[in-house]
């Protein structure tokens, strides 16, 4: 039996959870919408039509919430598979931007100028990623982070100024250059004040990346970014921008957590601040995310990974607009999901999946959202909310577990498991409404055990949920499904050495004071391949079989992983 981590100031409250009356699969007779956000991205020929991982923040203008901007990990530019090599393109960007101007309800893909390899010949074309990281010497390498913020002007933030979108992403040298140390991965932070002329395509609408990790070591890989602007304009520092980041190296087992901001919109970043130092140890920072009351204190939240001992959900505040940090805090503690799988370490890539064999890889990371009151912070409540993927019940019983705050994160609520009935929940995330009166939830619900084989159906739906907000004593009512999407079989999906399915490791929701915006990892029209689940099989097997060419062995929309999500109300 493992040991529970000791959890600072819990206090007690009783949740009743709507499980729904046919399972995993009913949805409610409204909310039935979902839309595919990569539209421009092609159904067949992968790797081009594979797309994951949408942003860490589906960002909403809080000033104009009719406007919604995602983004993905998207392959749109990747030259097609040489046979059975398809590996990414040298060179070529994944940083995947898509804009909504109703909501969330309908998303555009706008094509911009770039580095391309759509022919199968790297060379300047046509790009579906956010623009002029080619000419910055630089490319977009995916995992994006979205936050909308005030622009800056003359007399400092205001939202009279306008609103300014940040984009961060991953990203390193362009293949001679030396904008950073070649082999280093660093993080870039786009910029645009018109959203508008970036939709249409404009490409100089959008600002030239800012490296904002300030490395100067090539051992340094930083990796799973989130970003933040402080858009309540009743905090002391309305208008920064906060970045925090796992910054992997040569010397430590286990990463150190960083954070740096900017005061000027973007335009430079602060030397980055430790927030957990790096260790020899098991214990190390996974997923972090970032938010702002209306006071502007700075909440960073993370997971502690300790797998495959207890894990625990970390806290640490600052309270001078990120230039400190108080001592890191426990949380919660996590028993991570999913299971060792022998196709990833037979592959030289040890992780545990959420499906089976050969499977899509998993996580606990948290997923946070604060009440602060945007854009003016007088109707906040300041209530926070935590979600994450949790095992504590053992492998095909895992639950979406939540826990919410009304102290300022002194103390927290019991978890509950807000997920519907019969769902095994992977990567779920959470949105409290401004207003603090509504909750959203959304996670892809895989609806199958554990497989120890590839040969069958692993089907998984992205899923809406939502819960009311007592304004007497900030209690949650109880969770219901405002939606479900089509069901897909996550073995279309696939990684680009294809031994091993591949969906990423996040999805989001955001918040208006009267609707959800959620996105989501989906494979409805991934098509299941023979020939490659035989391959990934034969990892098992004394001989291995030879890797199958996509183009003349699978179906054309063989690994077409898509981006779906909608606007929901309850």
């Amino acid at each position: 039996m493992r040991r529970s981590l000791m959890v600072f100031g819990m206090i007690p409250v009783v949740l009743a959870l709507n499980a729904g009356s046919g399972g995993a699969a009913t949805a409610s007779d409204h909310n039935t919408r979902d839309t595919r956000v990569n539209v421009g991205s092609p159904s067949t020929h992968f790797p081009r039509n594979k797309q994951n991982e949408p942003a860490v923040s589906v960002a909403i203008d809080p000033t104009h919430p009719n406007v919604v901007v995602s983004g993905s990990n998207d392959e749109i530019d990747n030259a097609p598979c040489n046979g059975s090599h398809c590996s990414f393109t040298p060179g070529i960007s994944d940083n995947g931007v898509y804009f909504s101007f109703n909501g969330g309800t309908s998303y555009t893909e706008p094509t911009y100028t770039g580095w391309s390899a759509r022919t199968g010949t790297p060379k300047v074309g046509p790009i579906g990623t956010v623009p002029k990281f080619y000419e910055k010497g630089l490319v977009g390498d995916g995992d994006p982070a979205l936050a909308f913020g005030p622009k800056p002007g003359p007399h400092g933030f205001s939202w009279s100024n306008g609103s300014r979108l940040y984009y961060a992403s991953l990203t390193s040298d362009f293949l001679t250059s030396t904008t950073i140390p070649q082999g280093a991965e660093g993080i870039a932070v786009s910029r645009t004040d018109n959203v508008a002329n970036a939709a249409a395509g404009a490409k100089n609408a959008w600002m030239a990346p800012v490296v904002a990790s300030r490395q100067l070591d090539p051992t340094i890989f930083s990796d799973k970014e989130a970003l933040w602007a402080d858009n309540a304009s009743s905090s002391d520092y309305f208008g920064n921008t906060y970045l925090c980041w796992a910054s992997f190296n040569a010397v430590d087992n286990q990463p150190p957590l960083v954070f740096a901001r900017s005061t000027n919109g973007g335009s430079s970043w602060s030397n980055p601040v430790t927030i957990l130092p790096g260790s020899s140890g098991n214990a190390g920072p996974s997923g972090c995310t970032i938010r702002t009351d209306s006071h502007g204190v700075v909440y960073v939240m993370w997971l502690s990974d300790n797998y495959p001992g207890t894990s625990a959900q970390m806290l640490a505040r600052s309270f001078d607009g990120g230039r400190t940090f108080e001592a890191p805090r426990t949380v919660t503690s996590v028993i991570d999901v999913g299971k060792t799988d022998p196709v990833h370490v037979a592959n030289g890539d040890p992780r545990l999946t959420f499906d089976g064999i050969a499977g899509a890889r998993t996580g606990s990371d948290p997923s946070i959202d604060i009440a602060n009151g945007a854009p003016t912070g007088k109707d906040a409540t300041d209530q926070i909310v935590m979600t994450w993927s949790d095992a504590r019940q053992g492998l095909n019983h895992e639950k979406a577990l939540v826990r919410t705050s009304s102290d300022g994160g002194r103390h927290w609520t019991e978890a509950v498991a807000a997920q519907q009935g019969g769902d095994r929940p992977d990567f779920p995330a959470i949105a409290i409404s401004p207003d603090g009166t509504n909750v959203y939830l959304t996670y892809d619900a895989f609806i199958a055990p554990w497989r120890e084989t590839t040969s069958t159906p692993r089907p998984m739906q992205g899923v809406v949920r939502h819960a009311r907000v007592s304004q007497v004593d900030q209690t949650l009512s109880g969770f219901g499904t405002l939606h479900r999407g089509a069901v897909g079989d996550a073995r279309g999906s696939s990684e680009n050495n294809l031994c091993c399915e591949f969906l990423g490791d996040y999805n989001y929701v955001s918040a208006t004071r009267t609707s959800g915006v959620a996105v989501w990892n989906d494979v409805r029209a991934a098509q299941v391949c023979p020939v490659m689940n035989a391959y990934r099989q034969s990892f098992l097997a004394v001989t291995r079989l030879p890797k199958p060419s996509p183009a003349t062995d699978c179906p054309p929309r063989f690994g077409n992983s898509d981006i779906f999500g909608g606007a929901y109300t309850p």
